[in-house]
């Protein structure tokens, strides 16, 4: 049921600045980049996405900066979620289609967003750096 952990996500002022970091002090390499959001992998293939931080919030959200979500890789979306369910965990909301996967958010007993996913995202797949 449980795979492991598809990826962490974090949120940043300066995604780029803060990636860039990674790379040169933890031996982390480039994945993907876009305008707000930055992909790297760790040397044992996990990756950390790292998006652009809204600014505007008062209260720790989803997009505030530092660790935001540990996504959860699933193959049988539903049995994990109802298991999860019946253990008492409180979801975020119903699970929902986003960009052809099934997604459902929760948090762990310390207050941090998790999420389960199926299927795996094609990005996810890959594991070929692309240079910077």
């Amino acid at each position: 049921m449980i795979k492991g952990v598809a990826h962490v996500a974090m949120a940043s002022a300066d995604p780029h600045k803060l990636a860039d970091w990674y790379i040169s002090n933890l031996d982390f390499t480039l994945f993907s980049r876009s305008e707000t959001a930055v992909f790297i992998q760790a040397p044992n293939d996990v990756l950390f996405e790292i998006i652009l931080a809204d600014k505007q919030l008062q209260l720790p959200g989803m997009k505030d900066a530092g660790l935001r979500h540990i996504a959860i890789a699933v193959d049988d979306f539903e049995e994990a979620y109802l298991r999860l369910k019946n253990s008492g965990v409180s979801f975020e909301s119903e699970p929902y289609k986003a960009s052809g996967n099934t997604v459902v958010f929760f948090k762990d007993p310390d207050g941090n967003f998790l999420h389960l996913i199926y299927p795996l995202p094609p990005l996810f797949g890959k594991r070929s750096v692309i240079a910077a």
